[in-house]
């Protein structure tokens, strides 16, 4: 009988073992032949693609530059939007954080704005927005429901009911990598516990948790500061600007201003998200992030592959052979309309040719925020190799440290400070009438060696 019992285990044994034998094995070493289909990166729309290269960054030969010398650095490729970001693109990312409010509002009093459980039926820690249902303000109930997002009475114009620009405010979190990967704030697998300290968005200095420890929260008001043409100009009689630039859709494709460097970094987090839920919903593998782009990115970029030029389009002059100027800065003096007969400011994105690369206004226009901290030997300080110098700024921290590099010149700036070498700066925490942005996200293109 034991025989028998035996026998039958051995033959579910090898059975067992044919059975797995015939299973396709999973791959848990690299260098496998089992490979799977080619991965594609489609061209993000809008953007131009960059590739890796190697550069002289900063002034060129011919320019007297005592305090940035060039420097030979590379960079890996990436995909850079071909214009800055219009006032029609950002308008998208403040209505979405308004109807994300609303409909939050809304879900307090009426359950169906809400989403509490999963596709399985399970309940959710954190309701999420439903975006299907409609919000009907001709019912007086949701109109009631949404009176917190409204200006309060007794601050109306005319009695007319407007929504808060003030209350318009964009909460995320990103992850810390750079205290995540000191050596101190490292796992310690002995006592299963993180033995360092981290420094929180509020300028903390906190023991370490958890993973958690290392996530920074963003509490992000994103309407622009449509006051910055009246605060920047004491002098100066610019309120049509300010009423009319932002709002009017006679200015969709300008570039945005009065934008903050925060602001800026809220709206690169929102558009990763948005193409992040794209992604999902076409079960795409997702690429990089959307963010600034570095100064060094920046630079290289603007170059379009030309060496020893000092200007995107690769001459030595800001006129063309026809004797006409080929962007939108300050080309004379008290004379902001020789370069353009249409507009004294910003003029509307992508008016003048691109450089070799397919950007348009990398010189002129509006000045560019770049992720990079400025210091003044931040060219001495920075690796050789995808440079960046990047100092999270606390609250509390001088003024000093909350100098953030801007690149590219504007409509109010003479030729100097368009030039693709030159580099300045402005304050994380301030909006002006001639500085916006555009995004930049890495690229996998290289590696795929195709589109």
């Amino acid at each position: 009988m034991l025989s028998i019992k035996k026998a039958v285990f051995l033959t579910g044994v090898l059975s067992g073992l044919l059975f797995s034998a015939c299973q396709k094995p999973e791959n848990y070493m690299p260098g496998t032949n089992d490979r799977r289909d080619q991965y594609f990166e489609p061209t993000p729309y809008g953007m131009a693609y960059i590739q890796r290269a190697a550069f002289n960054m900063g002034a060129n030969d011919n320019e007297l530059n005592d305090v940035n010398r060039a420097k030979t650095v590379s960079v890996e490729a990436f995909w850079m939007d071909d214009t800055e970001i219009t006032n029609n693109e950002y308008r998208q990312f403040v209505y979405w954080v308004r109807d994300s409010i609303a409909r939050k509002l809304l879900g307090e009093t009426f359950p169906e704005y809400l989403i509490s459980v999963d596709e399985n039926e399970v309940p959710l820690d954190v309701p999420v927005i439903n975006w299907k249902e409609r919000i009907d303000l001709r019912d007086t109930e949701v109109r009631q429901a949404l009176e917190e997002l409204y200006i309060p009475e007794n601050e109306r114009l005319i009695f007319e009911i407007e929504v808060d620009s003030r209350k318009l405010i964009y909460e995320y979190y990103w992850v810390d990598y750079k205290q995540a990967a000191k050596r101190a704030n490292s796992f310690n697998t002995e006592t299963n516990k993180y033995d360092g300290y981290v420094t929180n968005s509020e300028g903390e200095v906190i023991p370490i948790e958890n993973r958690s420890s290392f996530l920074m929260h963003e509490s992000v008001p994103v309407y622009p500061d449509t006051l910055v043409w009246i605060r920047d100009f004491t002098y100066s009689y610019n309120e049509p600007m300010t009423i009319k630039y932002f709002s009017h859709f006679a200015f969709d494709d300008y570039p945005v201003v009065g934008v903050s460097w925060k602001q800026a970094n809220a709206f690169c987090n929102w558009r990763t998200n948005l193409k992040g839920i794209a992604n999902k919903r076409l079960k795409e593998t997702p690429a990089h992030d959307f963010r600034l782009p570095t100064e060094t990115e920046w630079e290289m970029a603007a170059r379009g592959g030309l060496e020893n030029t000092i200007y995107p389009w690769g001459s030595y002059y800001s006129r063309n052979d026809n004797g006409c100027f080929v962007a939108n800065f300050k080309p004379l003096r008290g004379n902001y309309i020789s370069d353009s007969p249409s507009t004294a400011t910003t003029m509307k994105a992508g008016d003048f040719d691109p450089n070799p690369f397919g950007l348009y206004d990398m010189a002129g226009n509006v000045a560019e925020w770049t992720s990079t901290a400025f210091f003044e030997a931040g060219y001495e300080t920075v690796d050789d190799i995808n440079p960046e110098l990047q100092y999270d700024a606390k609250p509390d921290d001088p003024a000093i440290m909350k100098r953030k590099v801007v690149r590219g010149g504007s409509w109010k700036d003479m030729a100097y400070f368009i030039r693709t070498g030159t580099r300045s700066f402005e304050y994380q925490d301030t909006t002006k009438s001639y500085i916006g942005f555009r995004c930049v996200r890495s690229s996998f293109r290289n590696d795929v060696k195709q589109r």
